[in-house]
């Protein structure tokens, strides 16, 4: 057996095993144009290997913002390992528990802002999402005002899949042949300052965008709407972080109208932007934060929501029931990782390590500039947007999946495209000189790039 393989891929050739995912599997976010597959089985820090031996540069995450501490952690797998012998699975339903969720529990809400004080998890991120929506109509219909049901989110938000998060989320395509959507909910405009002009005229952005949200409040009725849902920095649209005063007088709105406040904190927690929660960064004072993602570095499916006592109250408290849960809420395997996952944040000092490697990632692709088709550039944290243009004027843009599949194909290096936007969100444990890699590769590919998308 070589050290490519598992138990479980004995006496199978990469090339079997991807014709056998092309067989059997329906992956998330399939394309049926793409035919290729690859099947990843190792990683270590921020390399990972497919079935046929190659190796990779990760500066996805994992794929999915995800692998904060990297791979092939062992503390991690000896925490599942030792509380699967321990505790396989029991539920956590009406007033069952284990010790693992009840010390999750306590520890998220000793990280969190101070007026956060409850914890339900979930399974992944669009759950604990739907979770919040959920509590949100629930503590207004329990308050006397069961008229408060819609919710407002963002055009190229991204809060999920599911229903409820699906319909919140702002990527026309997510809706395709899905629909009569979740109904009540409205989008309005991103703080996305490089393209406010274009969405809203010239001003200053946060005016423009808090007019266009004020009139959305006014148009629905302040008296109907639940709650407000936003990334503090939106991942999906492109890394795209808001003006400085954006959420603090977003904030202030919403309370003027007794309209609850949900981050989505699926992405920018446990140090992906540089900060344990980046909603107490950006003054957002959320009535509820949803996480996932970097809470198990991806070791094990969980999510969270986190939310005020009195909400918590409302929902489950002395005189009510919540009908609401999964089979794995509180699993304890799951909470067992995400201990040990935060043991190692904290130990490593990887929250502070997440702002130096956004320096690297900053002092890397600022260069990237020069090109014609390079519109923006923005990092927060150890996460980067490479925003393409086809032309800097018009900041028309240029879609990139040529551009993810040559740095694949060609340079072995792995991020995600969002649109016009190259994405990296590398583990916290990159090292300088693989930033500098992954920045050459980028800058080599877009060096041959053709105002269609076409490469030379």
């Amino acid at each position: 057996m070589t050290e490519t393989q598992t138990s479980a891929t004995i006496g199978k050739s990469g090339e079997e095993l991807e014709r056998l995912d092309v067989r059997h599997l329906v992956h998330p976010h399939q394309s049926g144009a793409v035919k290729d597959r690859f099947v990843i089985v190792r990683g270590e820090g921020s390399v990972v290997w497919d079935a046929n031996g190659v190796e990779f540069l990760d500066v996805s995450g994992g794929g999915n913002w995800i692998a904060q501490v990297g791979h092939g952690r062992a503390e991690l797998a000896a925490a599942a390992g030792e509380q699967a012998g321990r505790l396989g699975y029991f539920s956590c339903f009406f007033n069952f528990s284990n010790d693992k969720v009840v010390a999750l529990a306590e520890r998220l809400v000793s990280m969190a802002p101070d007026h956060l004080e409850r914890a339900f998890f979930a399974c992944g991120g669009s759950e604990a999402v739907e979770s919040a929506m959920k509590f949100a109509r629930i503590y207004h219909h329990r308050t006397g005002q069961p008229e408060r049901t819609w919710f407002i989110s963002r055009h190229y938000a991204y809060h999920g899949a599911n229903f409820g998060s699906g319909t919140a989320t702002g990527f026309p395509g997510m809706h395709d042949g899905i629909g009569p959507h979740l109904p009540n909910v409205e989008k309005v405009s991103p703080a996305y300052a490089y393209r406010v002009p274009d969405m809203l005229g010239e001003g200053d952005p946060t005016d423009l965008l808090l007019r266009e949200l004020e009139e959305t409040i006014e148009r629905i009725g302040p008296g109907k709407i639940a709650a407000m849902i936003g990334e503090p920095v939106m991942g999906g649209a492109g890394v795209i972080a808001p003006p400085d005063d954006y959420w603090p007088r977003v904030r202030e709105l919403l309370s003027k109208h007794g309209i609850l406040l949900i981050a989505d904190e699926v992405v920018t927690a446990f140090g992906r932007t540089g900060h344990w929660f980046d909603s107490t960064e950006r003054g957002m004072k959320p009535d509820m934060i949803v996480t996932a993602k970097g809470l198990t570095s991806g070791y094990a499916p969980l999510g969270a929501v986190l939310m005020r006592d009195d909400i918590a109250e409302v929902a489950a408290g002395e005189d009510a029931y919540l009908f609401h849960g999964y089979t794995y809420s509180g699993h304890p395997v799951s909470c067992a990782v995400a201990l040990a996952n935060l043991d190692l944040i904290e130990k490593e000092g990887l929250v502070e390590r997440s702002a130096l490697v956004g320096e690297w990632l900053r002092e890397e692709l600022t260069p990237l500039l020069e090109l014609d088709c390079v519109g923006d550039i923005r990092v927060e944290g150890a996460t980067a947007g490479v925003e393409l243009v086809v032309d800097k004027a018009t900041r028309e843009p240029i879609m990139g999946p040529n551009v993810s599949t040559e740095l694949r194909d060609r340079h072995r290096v792995l991020l995600r495209d969002y649109g016009p936007t190259l994405v990296l969100s590398p583990p916290l444990v990159i090292e300088r000189a693989q930033v500098v890699a992954a920045a050459q590769a980028i800058a080599e590919v877009l060096g041959r790039l053709n105002a269609d998308g076409t490469l030379r």
